[in-house]
């Protein structure tokens, strides 16, 4: 049996994982509303209902940017909606890309790194609910929490 962690430490490898999504995902919105994708071409957008980098640079920023910092402002807070915050959070990561690879049709290894974020959060939030039994120390099991 693998060695169990402490639901503190996956805690706080979470917030800063989504610490680290909100910091680059308004660098990359400001990147892409205000400098217009900051020397991405264009040619990217051809085929899309976009003719600038204005309005995904806002969504990045705004709305996947957004979910990141509340997801770990709910985890700092240790609010009763935190791991539904970061589920959000984690998905909208990994659907900002799937669209992104859609409308460019182009590949980045950054792409890789940010899906694997956004599957990294999920993974996480499904240990610290107590769904893979064993891995985090001293939390019961969700069945068995569900069952008291």
């Amino acid at each position: 049996m693998q060695p169990s962690v402490s639901a503190a430490l996956l805690r706080g490898i979470l917030i800063g994982l989504l610490l680290f999504g909100a910091v680059s995902a308004f660098a990359g919105g400001i990147i892409g509303a205000i400098l217009n994708g900051g020397g991405i071409p264009l040619t990217y957008l051809e085929g899309s209902p976009f003719s600038s980098y204005l309005v995904p640079g806002l969504v990045l920023g705004l709305i996947v940017g957004g979910t990141q910092l509340l997801g770990a402002i709910g985890l700092l807070r240790r609010s009763e909606w935190a791991l539904s915050a970061t589920v959000v959070a984690g998905f909208g990561m990994m659907i900002w890309i799937f669209v992104e690879i859609a409308v460019i049709r182009e590949y980045s290894t950054l792409q890789t790194v940010y899906f694997t974020l956004g599957s990294a959060q999920l993974i996480l939030v499904y240990a610290l609910l107590g769904l893979a039994p064993g891995v985090v120390r001293g939390l019961a099991p969700a069945r068995e929490r569900v069952s008291r």
